[in-house]
């Protein structure tokens, strides 16, 4: 082995050392390059990250409007439904209330003869029947052949006005009233009370008390009473005006049959 010179060893050990240490900053500024490059993709990793976090947001946020909207469709959907069951009915009734409207012509060809009928009637039964209140019962019927003949009453009210007189009648038959009013004897008139106790009893008795009378609807004339009636005709009146608590009395009828 051939010797060599301490200049040539020391020589060769700075080369080595040189040779080490440019090694070591080789090294190191590959360590540094490579922080560099792990750095720039941890941040790029970083900004992708948020920008996957902000889509996955927006997305959510999507979601649930999505949702909302599916939500708020079926609702809608269940309104119109509603809705549309509440047009289908209405629908049916304008038919309904239209075949009606059509049929009214129909019913008033029937109805107002029917009217005209039944005041005929009306009148007729009132001639025949005890004259109480006769005035007023005459001036209800010329009430209703002149509500026939306005043409800005309805047909339904011109009925209703004749069912309404037919109650009155009706009524007579059970109230039990007085009042004043003129009576026609045949040789004179005169004012009078007059009572009826439905159309059983109908009584006339004059101002001063001290005459009676009791219609006859079969002979439609009045018939002198005795005076023995003349206080209960007098308590009667009274009591019909209510100026005497009701209590039993006696008034005259005639009997079934009688004439």
């Amino acid at each position: 082995m051939s010797k060599v010179s301490k200049k040539s060893l020391i020589a060769t050990a700075i080369v080595g050392v040189l040779a080490i240490a440019g090694s070591n900053i080789a090294a190191a500024d590959a360590l540094t390059d490579l922080q560099k490059a792990e750095a720039k993709i941890f941040k790029q990793s970083k900004k992708s990250q948020d920008k996957i976090n902000s889509i996955y947001e927006q997305t959510q946020d999507l979601l649930g409007e999505y949702r909302n909207t599916v939500d708020e469709a079926d609702v809608l959907r269940g309104y119109n439904d509603h809705v549309q069951r509440m047009v289908d009915d209405q629908k049916a009734n304008v038919i309904s209330l239209q075949r009606q409207i059509d049929g009214i012509d129909k019913i008033k060809q029937g109805v107002v003869p029917l009217m005209y009928k039944m005041i005929d009637a009306l009148e007729s039964f009132i001639e025949l029947d005890v004259p109480m209140n006769i005035e007023r019962r005459k001036e209800r019927v010329a009430n209703l052949r002149s509500t026939m003949e306005d043409s800005n009453v309805t047909v339904s009210e011109q009925f209703r006005l004749v069912l309404e007189a037919y109650e009155i009648e009706a009524g007579y038959g059970t109230i039990f009233d007085a009042y004043q009013g003129e009576i026609d004897l045949g040789d004179r008139k005169l004012t009078a009370d007059f009572v009826h106790m439905g159309r059983v009893a109908f009584v006339a008795q004059s101002l001063d008390a001290k005459h009676s009378w009791l219609w006859n609807n079969d002979t439609r004339a009045w018939v002198e009473l005795d005076d023995e009636y003349l206080k209960p005709i007098t308590d009667a009146v009274r009591m019909a005006r209510k100026q005497l608590p009701a209590d039993l009395t006696k008034l005259p009828v005639f009997a079934a049959g009688a004439k």
